[in-house]
């Protein structure tokens, strides 16, 4: 957006107006040619134009081979220039090719490869100071360096400029990179945490088709039946968490009846333990308590981060922990003061068999990506805390307090 921005000033105002310039100077070198002698004209023009070609034409105009000829323009005028024909004329034309030069400066610290940057400052810098000694050569060499590092302070003031801009276009650039970088992890993990959460409950389904198939072959088709509810559903997820890259509210769902999306939050929680309970074995307790009122006092981020907490524990109990009879799922508000938190709890009982036979169960060894952790940051971030570990005799519990305030 801001290149586009920079590309319509550019060509719709900052180039007319150089096209202007650049006529104006050929013009005027053509008027002061005989006046202030061709041999200071013509390299004071063909700084100006190059200057301004850089200036208005960056994209189509290659900046070093510019500075090049500008440079080696410079050059023969200083050492091959006649002494000026009318001092005031041929003053005036040094000072706009220095002018013209100390401006190429700063475009070449600024747009030029690095390494080109420091040898083309370098030399234009130079040329820069010594263009004056076309009108009088001081008497003594210490005079004559005292006048040359006088008229290099502009272009040394060019070139840091021109460094200073390049190195926050640097710093820009990185910022983005940086910030795409985080967009991808919090995308990945987005998708780790729901998307997840229904291809495991895919995986169980399936699983519990094949067992009784063979059996109770009428018990396959609602089987089926939900399977197909579950890849739905995980497909809505992965269409969600990609619009979430478009909204800055986080992981959202569509808001009912509009086209643009919502957070997840804490009505959301008991559909989503519906779900687990549909496709699993085991006894799920909901304790919800929350009114209405207590929902809308929870910010937004808190609410989405107690949703992502229960999804996350309930797929790894469902990996790991697969036969357990029982899973409680509590949210509930703490103290209202001083400091009002909302707590969230994940308790699954310990497995009442022995999981075997290639359940899903089996696959506590399949690593659980950035789950626990990276929710575990993020109530940190909020103020709050998660905490998980084993509970009672081979139970688990998973523990998030996070601040309301």
């Amino acid at each position: 957006m801001a290149t586009q921005s920079g590309n319509h000033v550019r060509g719709r105002l900052l180039r007319p107006v150089c096209a202007v310039l650049a006529t104006a100077a050929v013009a005027g070198g053509l008027l002061a040619g005989p006046v202030a002698g061709w041999r200071a004209v013509v390299p004071m023009t063909i700084a100006v134009l190059g200057a301004l070609a850089v200036t208005g034409w960056r994209d189509r105009v290659p900046i070093v081979p510019t500075a090049v000829v500008v440079a080696a323009a410079s050059a023969l005028g200083t050492v091959l220039g006649d002494p000026p024909v009318q001092r005031q004329s041929t003053g005036l034309v040094t000072l706009l090719e220095i002018g013209a030069t100390v401006l190429l400066v700063c475009l070449v610290a600024r747009y030029a490869a690095a390494r080109a940057a420091a040898v083309l400052c370098g030399v234009l810098g130079v040329l820069a100071s010594v263009v004056i000694l076309r009108l009088q050569v001081p008497p003594t060499l210490l005079e004559t360096a005292a006048q040359s590092a006088f008229f290099a302070l502009g272009a040394v003031a060019a070139g840091a400029v021109g460094g200073y801009l390049r190195a926050l276009e640097g710093r820009r650039l990185r910022s983005v990179q940086e910030a795409r970088r985080h967009q991808r992890l919090q995308l990945a993990r987005d998708l780790h945490d729901f998307v997840a959460h229904d291809v495991s409950a895919i995986v169980v389904l399936a699983q519990a088709a094949q067992v009784v198939g063979g059996d109770h072959p009428e018990k396959v088709l609602p089987l089926l039946s939900q399977i197909e509810s579950a890849g739905l559903q995980a497909l809505g997820s992965m269409d969600r968490t990609v619009q979430m890259l478009d909204d800055d509210a986080g992981t959202a769902v569509p808001a009912a009846g509009e086209g643009k999306t919502r957070a997840y939050g804490l009505p959301d929680i008991a559909d989503v333990v519906d779900r687990f309970r549909d496709a699993g074995r085991a006894e799920v307790r909901l304790d919800l308590d929350l009114t209405p009122d207590h929902v809308e006092r929870v910010p937004r981020e808190v609410a989405s981060t107690a949703h992502r907490v229960v999804v996350e524990a309930l797929t790894n109990i469902r990996r790991h922990a697969a036969a357990t009879p029982l899973v409680s799922v509590s949210v509930r508000p703490g103290p209202t003061a001083p400091d009002p938190v909302l707590t969230v709890s994940v308790t699954n009982s310990p497995p009442s068999i022995t999981e075997t036979g290639g359940l899903l169960g089996d696959g506590g060894r399949r690593g659980g990506g950035t789950g626990l952790a990276g929710l575990a940051e993020r109530a940190g971030a909020l103020g709050g805390s998660l905490e998980y570990g084993g509970h009672g005799d081979g139970g688990w519990r998973v523990t998030a307090v996070l601040p309301l305030g």
